[in-house]
């Protein structure tokens, strides 16, 4: 007696129709062998904008890859129009698995963690020294996301003209993590950028900090004019930054030496 039912490889195991046309429906994915790798610089809405042979390709997700979400580092495969013209749509039908990741939640009570930023090298964590105070508390959790990613970390403080930056070295050198210290001034003249290029050539380094610290100003600095991004002031009332980067981008370090993620500004880090 068989208790299982039907053999499906009976003749009389028929295959359910799809009610929207006449093929029958499947499980079997294609396969997309004319596919090509990219890599994705930003997400806005739904749409990814990926780098393409040195074209860049606007794409959306495919409906195959269920609630996966790219984020901006992934390498990802495309098909469809790849020719990086206006109005064109591609589409990303594979993720590639990811060798470091960048999470944090939007707060504490949060439960959901979320990518941030994949398969990036390092963490370039921007605090400054005054106007706004630091936050050593953001500080260890931008190292302890780091450490569990598998990045490094990098801490660079800016504005040193305002305040020493001798305290808050004694609680991070013994942990042996690199730094650097710089000012307005040097911010402006180009040296700040100079001496922090020196710790991302041939890397991808994501840049983290809360809002006024300088760190869309650094960017900037690293990179071409073209690629440059719009920053603000901190609020004199409250001492807060103001909101700039409202997505994160990847940008190309001049000479291809490597690249870097502008990330929005904080005001927390969740973990």
């Amino acid at each position: 007696m068989r208790r299982y039912g039907k053999n499906p490889d009976e003749d009389d195991i028929r295959v359910r129709p799809n009610r929207k046309g006449n093929r029958p429906r499947t499980h079997i994915r294609p396969k997309h062998e004319d596919a090509e790798d990219g890599m994705v610089l930003t997400v806005d809405r739904g749409r990814l904008t990926c780098l393409v042979d040195g074209r860049t390709v606007v794409a959306m997700k495919a409906r195959e890859l269920g609630r996966k979400a790219a984020v901006v580092g992934d390498t990802v495969a495309i098909v469809g129009d790849l020719s990086g013209e206006k109005d064109t749509l591609a589409r990303i039908v594979r993720i590639a698995p990811r060798r470091t990741v960048l999470r944090r939640t939007a707060d504490d009570d949060d439960p959901y963690e979320r990518v941030v930023v994949a398969n990036a090298d390092q963490l370039a964590i921007v605090t400054a020294l005054a106007d706004p105070e630091p936050r050593p508390r953001m500080i260890d959790r931008c190292l302890v996301a780091a450490y569990d990613g598998g990045l490094t970390p990098l801490l660079v403080l800016t504005k040193s003209d305002l305040a020493s930056a001798d305290k808050l070295l004694e609680a991070y050198t013994p942990l042996g993590v690199p730094y650097i210290v710089t000012s307005r001034e040097e911010l402006e003249n180009g040296d700040a950028a100079d001496r922090v290029r020196e710790f991302l050539n041939d890397r991808v380094t994501a840049f983290v900090g809360h809002s006024g610290v300088g760190k869309t100003t650094l960017v900037n600095a690293l990179v071409p004019p073209e690629r440059r991004r719009t920053t603000g002031n901190v609020n004199a009332v409250t001492g807060r930054g103001r909101h700039t980067t409202t997505s994160a981008l990847a940008l190309p370090l001049p000479g291809a030496r490597g690249w870097v993620v502008d990330t929005p500004g904080v005001r927390s880090f969740g973990l």
